[in-house]
């Protein structure tokens, strides 16, 4: 009967170790900047007593990665909303369109993985269904490290991708839509109730991506809140109870976000406001053909270098969003 205590008290320690280390590279990289910036001005002084082209530019170069460290830094303080810190559920689902749409949201996988890369973050499968022929049907991610979910807020919605079909023998443009939607992890942080007769559990053989973690028992587990038709799955452990575990912790998730949204739309609704609000509004065009183009609907920013966004550079993206809603609230 000691477990669940004994258990409980491992998380909230966890909890507080996590929070300290956060706390600690906030100020080890507020002290670095306040370094830099005084090496900075006494480059500025040197300039001014004896010019010098080279030095200059070298400061004109440091300048410039100063102010995004530092445009960096701010957004990080900004993010200040209750599960910003928390690691973040990302799914990604095809919309109609077979092959096309499933090869589209593995070209998202691509994306989303190596932008977590570049940010140090870890990057766990939690389900993953492959396509008929290409592509995915349908994936899970946990992605672990400090603002994870903060970040990955601004990419919940609909990605749309027009390119010339490599599936079609016509070579015919081809409009295709991925959904993508974003969760914080929760642990014990938040108290759901969740009654078992609401519940239907599932167990089925895991089926890993490229043939990476295939478990030869059926431990696998789906699990579906009756009242909502939420459905989740797990299949990232060997083991049934583990996958249980978090396929719980996956749902509370989608509970806590269904949630978030009845508020938001109660709160549009007093305010007039006409638009819609859900996991359905188109945030992002991705055009390869006739022309290279990626564009964030909600903010107007924009690029043509589509590669390096499909690399995962996508922070120009997030970081708009996320300064547009913290502008909005003020």
């Amino acid at each position: 009967m000691m477990m669940p205590d004994f258990w409980d008290d491992q998380n909230k320690a966890q909890s507080i170790i996590n929070e300290v280390n956060s706390l600690k590279s906030i100020v080890n990289e507020l002290n670095d900047l306040s370094s830099t910036q005084e090496n900075l001005e006494m480059t500025l002084e040197l300039l001014k007593e004896e010019p010098d082209e080279d030095l200059q530019a070298e400061l004109v170069q440091e300048l410039k990665e100063f102010e995004e460290r530092l445009e960096n830094f701010e957004l990080q303080l900004l993010l200040s909303e209750p599960y910003d810190k928390n690691n973040a559920i990302l799914e990604l689902h095809p919309g109609a369109g077979g092959t096309e749409s499933q090869d589209w949201a593995s070209m998202l996988l691509r994306m989303y993985t190596r932008w977590a890369e570049k940010h140090g973050f870890k990057v766990e499968t939690l389900d993953y269904l492959p396509g008929d022929e290409a592509g995915i049907k349908s994936v899970t991610l946990l992605i672990k490290g400090h603002n994870a979910y903060g970040y990955l807020k601004a990419e919940k919605g609909v990605h749309r991708l027009v390119r010339i079909s490599p599936f079609d023998a016509n070579g015919r443009r081809h409009t295709s839509f991925v959904s993508c939607e974003v969760m914080p992890e929760f642990n014990n942080e938040i108290e759901i109730e969740i009654r078992p007769e609401d519940l239907k559990i599932d167990t089925y053989r895991s089926t890993g991506a490229g043939g990476q973690h295939v478990n030869t028992t059926d431990s696998a587990v789906r699990i579906t809140h009756i009242p909502t038709g939420i459905v989740v799955s797990c299949q990232a452990e060997r083991s049934q109870i583990k996958n249980r575990e978090k396929a719980m912790n996956m749902l509370k998730a989608k509970l806590y976000q269904l949630e978030i949204e009845k508020q938001e739309q109660e709160l549009a609704a007093l305010r007039g406001e006409q638009k819609e609000i859900g996991w359905g509004s188109q945030i992002r065009s991705y055009v390869f053909h006739p022309y290279s183009m990626v564009k964030d609907h909600r903010t107007n920013v924009e690029t043509g270098n589509v590669q390096a966004v499909m690399d995962g550079e996508i922070d120009m993206f997030i970081n708009a969003y996320l300064r547009s809603q913290i502008a909005s609230k003020k």
